[in-house]
């Protein structure tokens, strides 16, 4: 199956793999699962990292590469994405949550997650 890692799931795998929720973390390290990170989450870490906001003083650059070099594929972002972004109901303001919601519409990749408004959405979302 194909997994992909909202931001604070990734962010918890990358800086604090203690962390994790083992709800999160059974699906992540199993060997069948190929584990998918989305540009939406680097930008969103990048965004809030130049805006000085707590919990996201992190070199984007070195979560990438870590999770490259890890085995990590990375998921770009592509126009089909925006067209189904503008299709989704609005249960959640966040707009790189919205993103990552609209990928996996797309995509067919299961959206893991820990917040319960990102998982009320219909499609392949799953609330660890």
């Amino acid at each position: 199956m194909r997994l992909l890692l909202d931001t604070p799931i990734l962010l918890w795998g990358a800086t604090e793999p203690e962390r994790p929720p083992l709800a999160a973390s059974a699906p992540i390290e199993d060997p069948e699962n190929e584990i998918t990170f989305s540009v939406v989450t680097l930008w969103e870490v990048a965004s809030k990292t130049a805006r000085g906001r707590a919990g996201f003083r992190i070199d984007v650059g070195s979560p990438r590469r870590q999770l490259i070099d890890n085995g990590y594929a990375e998921l770009a972002v592509a126009g089909a994405h925006a067209v189904a972004l503008a299709t989704l109901p609005r249960l959640h303001k966040a707009p790189f949550d919205r993103m990552l919601v609209a990928q996996v519409m797309v995509e067919g990749v299961t959206l893991l997650t820990g917040d319960p408004v990102v998982a009320r959405y219909k499609g392949p979302i799953r609330l660890v």
